[in-house]
C-alpha cells in the first residue's frame, strides 16, 4: 500500500505544504507495535544538511533538494490487529485538505484489502505548495507530509530523513 501511495506522487509529480497532526493521531502511538515520527523542521533540514557531502553524488542531491524544504513530517503507525485506529483518525486530517487550497489529486481503495490511498495537493499559480499523503492499511497507518517545493524525480531521493522508498527507485517495491 505504502508503495501504491509513493507511485501516486511519483506519478503526479508534487510538492507539500504544512498540516497539523491532530492530538488523536498521536495518541495511537500508544496503541502501535511500531511507530515512525519523523519531524524536520526548516531548522533541522538544515542542519542535516550539513553533514551531506558535496562530493558524493547522492548526498549532494539530497541537499540541492531539502535546500527549498520547509519541513518534512511522517507518522507512521503499525498494530498488532486491525481496529487500533477508526476512519474518525483519518477525518481529523482530511478536513484540513478542503477546497479551494486544496485538492485530493489521487485516491485508492481496495475493500477486499481494507486500504486506502489518498493525494492532496495544494498549489499556488504555476507551483505546487502542498503535498500530503495518507496510507491506510488494517494493520497500519501513515501519513506523510512535505512542506516546500520538490520536484517529483526527487521524493525517492528523500528516504534518509523518513520518506519510504517509491517503487521502481532503489529500495522500493514492485507489485
Amino acid at each position: 500500500m505504502k508503495t501504491i501511495a509513493m507511485l501516486s506522487l511519483l506519478a503526479l509529480g508534487l510538492c507539500a505544504q504544512d498540516i497539523k497532526f491532530p492530538v488523536n493521531i498521536e495518541k495511537l502511538a500508544a496503541k502501535a507495535v511500531e511507530t515512525v515520527d519523523v519531524t524536520l523542521d526548516s531548522t533541522m533540514l538544515q542542519l542535516a544538511s550539513r553533514f551531506l557531502s558535496d562530493k558524493k553524488q547522492e548526498e549532494a542531491e539530497a541537499r540541492r533538494i531539502i535546500s527549498g524544504l520547509q519541513g518534512i513530517y511522517v507518522r507512521s503507525f503499525e498494530f498488532n490487529k486491525p481496529g487500533e485506529y477508526s476512519p474518525a483518525d483519518l477525518e481529523s486530517i482530511r478536513t484540513q485538505l478542503k477546497a479551494p487550497l486544496w485538492s485530493r489529486v489521487a485516491g485508492v481503495r481496495s475493500t477486499q484489502e481494507g486500504e486506502i490511498a489518498e493525494v492532496y495537493m495544494k498549489k499556488e499559480g504555476d507551483r505546487i505548495t502542498g503535498l500530503v499523503v495518507i496510507a491506510a492499511e488494517p494493520q497500519e497507518l501513515t501519513i506523510v507530509n512535505i512542506v516546500g517545493p520538490i520536484n517529483p524525480e526527487d521524493l525517492g531521493r528523500l528516504g534518509q530523513f523518513g520518506i519510504p522508498p517509491l517503487a521502481g527507485q532503489p529500495g522500493g517495491e514492485k507489485k
